[in-house]
């Protein structure tokens, strides 16, 4: 026995050896990582954190062991170059389908997101040579009326994510999830042509947008769906004088992305609209998404949505207050104001008396023209 147990000594030295080698290989090769920059080194990790999270029965999990972390979900998928692709996607939608193909493609289209084509001005599949064209259809007269009795509508067809009173200067882009007004909106470098200091403090940047005493800031997001009416409208009667335009990540803004990642509408493509009302500031912001890079604002001829000379991290103003037009862009409430290529977001923050009252539930459906609140 204790020459059997001799020999069989070496042998389980040279198999405990070969098991432990891939671990050694693997410590080394770990090791050779972490010397490298971080963007190299964030290239090279890419792939094994996509394997180890596709992987079923944790593959990969034993990793873990010889020092390797997975990146994040959240940092992986904000590493998808979803504005390249948005824009691959936007070239797409501008191709002429056949006569043949466009009845197929437009019901697999209606089938999958119930999009009601009895609502459209043209019913006629055949009628839209492109999907760019079926996506931002326009709608029979009678199909929305505006209501007169209230003095905020909604907007746009979509559902309603959040909306209240504007609390600590954060919004709630779903309950439980908040983002900075001063990074969404940025700093208040401009009223009436004139630089203002940029706010040092919550209080001081909420000081800039409320002008009347007694006033508070009240906000509602609304999420349009792939298959919803993708215009939108005036939401009250207002005049908008300044456009900011933040060049961003089109990351997805369904309500569970919207869970996910932290002050996803500061970080995504965003048009943000200002100007006033008869009780004070008054903003729209149309928020892009994965796919939906274009934002076309009906009136501003010079806005160019998801284009490669914008770097993100920047943005860049127009003022619609020329000496020639000292007033700005008069709105009325149910005017034509902008589209989506695709479902996306609308963020309406605005100054109001504190009787103001929502007549909304968080997760309702509404449509264009129907009433968001009154005092």
């Amino acid at each position: 026995m204790c020459q059997s147990e001799a020999r069989q000594g070496p042998e389980l030295q040279a198999a405990a050896k070969w098991l432990h080698f891939p671990q050694l290989a693997l410590r080394r090769r770990l090791g050779q990582l972490s010397c490298m920059s971080r963007p190299a080194l964030k290239l090279r990790s890419w792939p094994l954190t996509v394997l180890y999270y596709l992987l079923p029965f944790g593959a990969l999990r034993p990793l873990s062991r010889v020092g390797w972390r997975p990146v994040s979900r959240v940092a992986l998928y904000k590493s998808v170059p979803t504005r390249l692709l948005s824009r691959a996607w936007g070239r797409l939608n501008q191709v002429e389908l056949p006569h043949w193909l466009r009845r197929p493609v437009y019901s697999l289209y209606i089938w999958t997101f119930g999009v009601n084509m009895k609502e459209a001005a043209v019913e006629d599949l055949h009628h839209y040579r492109n999907l760019s064209e079926f996506f931002r259809r326009k709608l029979k007269p009678q199909a929305r009326p505006v209501c007169g009795l209230h003095s905020v509508i909604s907007p746009s067809d979509g559902r309603i994510l959040n909306f209240g009173q504007v609390k600590n200067c954060e919004v709630e882009q779903v309950k439980g999830v908040t983002y900075s007004l001063e990074s969404f909106l940025g700093p208040r470098t401009y009223m009436e042509d004139l630089p203002l200091p940029p706010a040092s403090s919550c209080d001081s940047f909420r000081n800039q947008l409320v002008t009347q005493e007694g006033n508070e800031l009240y906000h509602c997001v609304i999420y349009l769906a792939p298959g919803d009416y993708h215009c939108f409208h005036s939401p009250t009667d207002w005049t908008v004088s300044h456009r900011r335009h933040f060049p961003g990540s089109l990351m997805s803004v369904n309500p569970g992305m919207a869970r996910w990642i932290k002050e996803l509408f500061c970080h995504n493509e965003r048009v943000v609209l200002t100007g006033d009302w008869k009780h004070g500031f008054f903003s729209l912001t149309a928020v892009g998404a994965t796919n939906v890079g274009s934002i076309r604002i009906y009136f501003d001829q010079d806005l160019h949505t998801n284009s490669p000379r914008y770097s993100k991290g920047s943005y860049n103003d127009f003022s619609f207050v020329t000496h020639a037009n000292k007033e700005g862009v008069p709105m009325r409430k149910g005017e034509h104001l902008g589209e989506f290529n695709l479902g996306s977001t609308i963020v309406l923050i605005f100054e109001a008396p504190k009787d103001f009252n929502f007549r909304l539930k968080a997760g309702q459906k509404i449509r264009f023209g129907e009433a968001l609140g009154s005092l």
